[in-house]
């Protein structure tokens, strides 16, 4: 990582340290540098390049100098980046919507994991008691109505994979989208409450917005039928930890997979006391395709901004 520029090329920095491939990518681009607490580092930047977890608020982004044009975000999520501030200041803000079959393959693992408690299974295998482990009886999957919140891209790439375990697909999103339907034999459900009575599977792929924040509160997990097993692999605060404890104490919920939380790296305590439970590390895009995958959809947006003003993905406020 070059740490001064001693010619005029554009300067990026670094919200976190990169793997060393993608930084001599970017190397390649123009001078590097490591964000810096006293924000000193910014001085002629360019670019600011940082990862789906980095919190880009109003107050940094004030502190941005005019030269800085574009947050480049190695990711698909934008909701650490203040999008509306990014936009007064005229600052560009992309990311990298190439994780969606591989998120949705992370989904489905999940869903069949927690479905059929291979988590407990494994753990009470490897504890050596082999009987504790057969006795665990988990919940079939095929045949059974899987509700998706989020039918963008993620959402149908979920629904291509349930249908070949034979599950029945009600979708909810802010509009019907009858093409998608129409391929995936999907039923839209313009009231969420309607859904979360109707399915036997809830899986959240849905972005986390102002409006979406808590969107599975403790009134709305009391109205989920049952039994119900909750999958998230969109983002962590779309759902109430605490309520969410409440709900699977009381036996109401039947179980949970979740590969984020509301307070990551943070896990509530009491989500790690539940047999019932699959707790991954925000994994849904940790294979090394997808990986590479973003790395190269992030050059391509700093690369055509560099070239042209204009990333190849741009992301506006209000287009979660």
């Amino acid at each position: 990582m070059t740490e001064q520029p001693t010619t005029d090329r554009p300067v990026l920095v670094l919200a976190r340290s990169l793997p060393a491939p993608l930084l001599q990518a970017l190397d390649e681009l123009g001078h590097t540098r490591l964000l810096t607490a006293d924000m000193d580092s910014l001085a002629g930047a360019t670019v600011l390049v940082a990862t789906a977890v980095d919190p880009v608020p109003q107050t940094l982004i004030e502190r941005f100098p005019t030269s800085l044009k574009l947050i480049a975000i190695l990711g698909v999520g934008t909701d650490g980046v203040d999008l509306a501030a990014a936009a007064r200041h005229g600052i560009a803000v992309s990311n990298t919507p190439v994780v969606t079959e591989d998120t949705a393959d992370l989904t489905m693992a999940l869903l069949l994991a927690s479905c059929r408690r291979l988590s407990a299974c494994e753990r009470l295998l490897r504890q050596g008691d082999w009987a504790a482990g057969a006795s665990q009886l988990g919940r079939r999957v095929h045949g059974k109505t899987l509700g998706i919140i989020g039918f963008g891209a993620i959402g149908q790439a979920v629904a291509r994979r349930a249908r070949g375990f034979g599950m029945s697909i009600v979708y909810h999103g802010p509009s019907r989208k009858e093409q998608a339907e129409a391929e995936l034999a999907a039923r839209f459900r313009a009231d969420l409450d309607e859904l979360l009575a109707e399915a036997d599977i809830i899986s959240l792929n849905c972005p986390l917005t102002p409006a979406t924040r808590h969107l599975l509160n403790r009134d709305r997990l009391a109205r989920t039928r049952p039994g119900a097993i909750l999958i998230n692999t969109g983002r962590g605060p779309l759902v109430d930890e605490a309520a969410l404890v409440e709900a699977l104490a009381s036996g109401h919920l039947g179980g949970a997979g979740l590969d984020v939380f509301e307070f990551e790296p943070d896990i509530t305590p009491a989500l790690r006391e539940f047999d019932n439970v699959t707790l991954l590390p925000h994994i849904g895009s940790a294979t090394a395709e997808c990986r590479l995958d973003i790395a190269m959809r992030a050059i391509g947006n700093i690369k055509a901004f560099l070239q042209h003003g204009e990333p190849m993905d741009r992301c506006l406020p209000g287009r979660g």
